[in-house]
């Protein structure tokens, strides 16, 4: 049996799969408010530095975070950047953007394929919450409140 928390929950949604750095990972779908069209976002100075900056949206200030360096990679070399994409999540009040390489397709995880994440060491804001074997890879299922640090304490911050 499993170790994963919430597994029904897992295996009950679809999930929007997207890539980093030839990595596969998705999110909940009922997660995801859109997805736009990559373009750079307004610098903050000071900010951690897998913060691209902020972009006016529909009337809302979003930050947007960069993928790559939220995961622990490089940065992109220059090349076709025609499927880059930010992911913007929705997560109580909060909305977030991804800058991703490419956005993927919906997936259903079975259960029976649900496996808890590998072990990685010093990563204590790691949020890969399990990993499903798919197309001779596999993917990691992130949890979007941890991937763009939204933790508890800040569930009242707008």
């Amino acid at each position: 049996m499993s170790s994963v928390p919430n597994i029904e929950k897992i295996a009950k949604e679809p999930w929007l799969s997207f890539q980093l750095d030839g990595q596969h990972y998705a999110v909940l779908l009922s997660q995801v408010s859109e997805v736009i069209r990559d373009y750079v976002p307004t610098p903050v100075p000071g900010a951690a530095s897998d913060l691209l900056g902020i972009c006016h949206l529909r009337g809302n200030i979003v930050p947007v975070m960069d993928g790559r360096r939220r995961m622990g990679f490089q940065q992109a070399s220059a090349g076709d950047a025609s499927p880059v994409r930010i992911v913007v999540f929705a997560h109580d009040a909060h909305r977030v953007g991804l800058r991703v390489d490419a956005v993927g397709e919906l997936l259903q995880p079975k259960v029976e394929l649900i496996q808890p994440p590998p072990a990685r060491s010093g990563r204590v804001d790691d949020p890969v919450q399990a990993v499903i074997g798919w197309q001779g890879g596999f993917v990691a299922l992130l949890d979007v409140a941890r991937l763009c640090r939204l933790h508890k304490e800040m569930k009242d911050v707008a």
